[in-house]
C-alpha cells in the first residue's frame, strides 16, 4: 500500500458569482491546483468530485463528464453526493484508489453554485438532505434541525440559554478573525460577540451570526503517489496517513440523542486508527460549522474535548489562532462560506497550506505536524474525517 501525498490545491474565492457556471468555477479550481503542483493534466488518470445540489441549481445532473471537459481532463470521472460531505468522500476515495496503487494521480474535489437562487430556493434545495417523508415534510429546514441539536446540548449538559448562545457567539466571533487575512474568505471582516449576541434570531437559539452563509465556488486537491512524486521530482511536503467515514440515522428523531453526533465518532476513530495517532497529537484543526453548534459537536467527537466541554472552548481561548488547538483558521464555513458540495475539499486545501507555511494563518501553527479535517453531511448522518501530516 503506497502513501498518498497532496501535491497542489487549488481554490476559487468563495461568494456570490451568480454569472458564472458550476464548470467554470470548477476548471478555476482544477487549473489552480494543477499548477500548484506542477503535474502535467495528461498524468491525471481519475477524476473524483462532489456535488449536492446541480440538477436543482444548476438543472445539470451527470455533472462528473462536464466537469472533467472543463478542466482540461480526459480520465474517467465520477460525482460523489452526500450531502455537505460530498467532497470529503471524494477526496476519501481518491485517498483510497492511489492507496491501492490504482492510480498515481488524482484529482479530486467539489463545486456548487448557490447564489443563482433566492433564499426560499436555497433552502427548498439544502433541506433534501434531511429525511424528507420524516422531516422535510413536516417544515424542519437545517436551522431548526441544528436548533434542536443545540438546546437539546444545552439541557444535556446543564447550560443555560443565556451561557449558550454568548459561548456560541464566542465562535462565530473566532471564526470570522481568522478569515479576515484569507484572499478566499466569503466574510473578511470583524464580528464581535455581541453584534453575533444582538443578531436577529432564526431558530432559538440560533441567530442569524450562527449560520453560514449561502456561497459559490469550488476546491481541487491533486493527489499522488509517494513514487510518483519521487520519480517525478514533485514537491508534496504534506501527507494523507488516514481517512475514515461514518453514518448515522437520517432523522434526528431516530438518535440516540442529539447531542452527539456518532457518525463522527466513527468517522474519527477510523482516521486515527489508521493514522497510528490520537486527539492528543493533532495540532490545528477544520472542521465543519454550517451552525456554531456543529463546530462544538465536532470537537467533541474528535476527541479534543470531552462531551459537554466543547461548549466552551472559543470563550476560553483554547481555540482561537493563539490558543493551544487552534480550529478553522480559515475561517471556516462561518465566515469563508459553505459552497457544499465543494467544502469538504476547501478543508484539505486550507490543511494542507496551513502544514505547508503558505496560508495567512500559518504563523499561528507553525510548528504544527498534524492536522485534522471533519467534513459533514445534513445534520451529521454523514461525516468523513482526514489526517494529513508533514511527510518526513
Amino acid at each position: 500500500m503506497t502513501g498518498v501525498r497532496v501535491a497542489g490545491v487549488g481554490l476559487t474565492h468563495f461568494g456570490s458569482h451568480p454569472e458564472r457556471t458550476g464548470r467554470d468555477l470548477f476548471a478555476e479550481a482544477a487549473l489552480n491546483a494543477r499548477a500548484d503542483a506542477g503535474v502535467p493534466l495528461d498524468d491525471v488518470e481519475q477524476l473524483n468530485v462532489g456535488n449536492f445540489a446541480g440538477s436543482l441549481s444548476e438543472g445539470q445532473g451527470h455533472m462528473a463528464p462536464l466537469l472533467a471537459e472543463a478542466a482540461g481532463l480526459d480520465c474517467p470521472a465520477t460525482r460523489y453526493e452526500e450531502a455537505c460531505a460530498s467532497a470529503g468522500v471524494a477526496v476519501r476515495e481518491a485517498v483510497r484508489t492511489v492507496r491501492s496503487g490504482e492510480a498515481d494521480v488524482v484529482l479530486a474535489g467539489g463545486v456548487e453554485r448557490m447564489t443563482n437562487q433566492d433564499t426560499a430556493e436555497a433552502t427548498e434545495a439544502l433541506a433534501i438532505a434531511a429525511d424528507e417523508l420524516f422531516e422535510v415534510r413536516a417544515g424542519v429546514t437545517f436551522p431548526a434541525a441544528y436548533a434542536l441539536m443545540a438546546t437539546a446540548y444545552g439541557e444535556a449538559f446543564g447550560v443555560d440559554e443565556d451561557e449558550l448562545k454568548t459561548d456560541l457567539a464566542n465562535v462565530a466571533s473566532k471564526n470570522h478573525d481568522n478569515a479576515i487575512p484569507n484572499e478566499y474568505a466569503q466574510y473578511q471582516r470583524e464580528l464581535s460577540v455581541q453584534e453575533a449576541l444582538d443578531a436577529p434570531p432564526v431558530a432559538e437559539p440560533l441567530g442569524l451570526f450562527d449560520c453560514c452563509p449561502i456561497t459559490d465556488g469550488a476546491s481541487a486537491i491533486l493527489l499522488v503517489s509517494e513514487e510518483y512524486a519521487a520519480e517525478h521530482d514533485v514537491s508534496a511536503d504534506v501527507a494523507v496517513v488516514g481517512t475514515g467515514q461514518g453514518t448515522d440515522r437520517m432523522a434526528l428523531q431516530d438518535r440516540d440523542h442529539l447531542a452527539r453526533t456518532p457518525a463522527a465518532d466513527d468517522a474519527a476513530a477510523m482516521a486515527y486508527g489508521e493514522a497510528g495517532i490520537d486527539a492528543d497529537d493533532v495540532d490545528v484543526a477544520e472542521v465543519h460549522d454550517c451552525f456554531t453548534i456543529a463546530e462544538v459537536l465536532a470537537i467533541e467527537s474528535l476527541g479534543l474535548y470531552e462531551p459537554g466541554e466543547g461548549l466552551g472552548a472559543a470563550r476560553r481561548g483554547e481555540t482561537r489562532a493563539d490558543g493551544e488547538t487552534p480550529v478553522n483558521l480559515s475561517g471556516g464555513l462561518k465566515a469563508k462560506g459553505h459552497p457544499v458540495g465543494a467544502t469538504g475539499g476547501s478543508q484539505i486545501a486550507e490543511m494542507t497550506r496551513l502544514l505547508r507555511g503558505d496560508h495567512p494563518n500559518s504563523d499561528a501553527v507553525e510548528d504544527a505536524e498534524v492536522g485534522v479535517t471533519h467534513n459533514a453531511g445534513g445534520t451529521v448522518a454523514s461525516a468523513v474525517v482526514h489526517v494529513l501530516e508533514v511527510a518526513e
